[in-house]
């Protein structure tokens, strides 16, 4: 593919992403991304033929920042629960900072499909985890609560980002921040000496 049309491509997706992450699956349309792009609506479908190309495209680039990034935070921590506080705390980055993640994660509430959000971090959030509980050392908390302690953080942060954009909210606090202040206190009710 040519130099110039790998660079629209990428100004679609960048647009599409924009727009599904202000505006939800059903409130996008073809002419709203080619106006936020910059392009018409046939330089548009020449190289997505509809918006359900354009939302997988999304899922991708989300897919290609999310993967590595939580590979990385969960690689560097050989304790299964800070490995996924590290996890957890580069998915609320990601969620503030990458709006191809913000919109993938709403596309996966709206339009659930495999290329779901979550499916690029929940594989790792599994393999930081002890298949029983009681195998590492001190008889940590169960990997099952764990997990979906997890989730439901990351979903908290995500519903507490979009919240913000929304109401067009500034934070003196960045969402990563927040998140450790809960996480702080989870883990002294958390700890074995508690």
């Amino acid at each position: 593919m040519q130099e110039r049309a790998l660079r629209t491509r990428r100004a679609v997706t960048t647009a599409a992403a924009r727009e599904f992450d202000r505006h939800g699956y059903a409130g996008t349309s073809l002419t709203r991304i080619a106006s936020s792009a910059g392009i018409s609506v046939g330089a548009l479908t020449f190289h997505y033929a509809n918006k359900r190309e354009l939302a997988d495209a999304v899922r991708r680039k989300a897919h290609a920042d999310t993967v590595p990034a939580v590979g990385r935070a969960a690689a560097r921590e050989a304790d299964p629960v800070e490995a996924v506080v590290r996890l957890t705390l580069t998915l609320a980055e990601l969620l503030e900072q990458e709006v191809a993640v913000r919109a993938a994660a709403r596309l996966s509430r709206e339009q659930p499909g495999p290329l779901d959000w979550t499916s690029a971090w929940t594989p790792t959030l599994r393999e930081c985890l002890p298949d029983h509980p009681g195998e590492t050392a001190g008889a940590g908390p169960d990997p099952a609560a764990l997990a979906s302690l997890a989730t439901y953080l990351v979903t908290g942060v995500e519903a507490e980002i979009r919240r913000r954009i929304i109401h067009q909210e500034e934070s003196a606090e960045q969402a990563r921040v927040q998140l450790a202040r809960i996480w702080t206190v989870v883990l002294q009710g958390l700890s074995p000496s508690a």
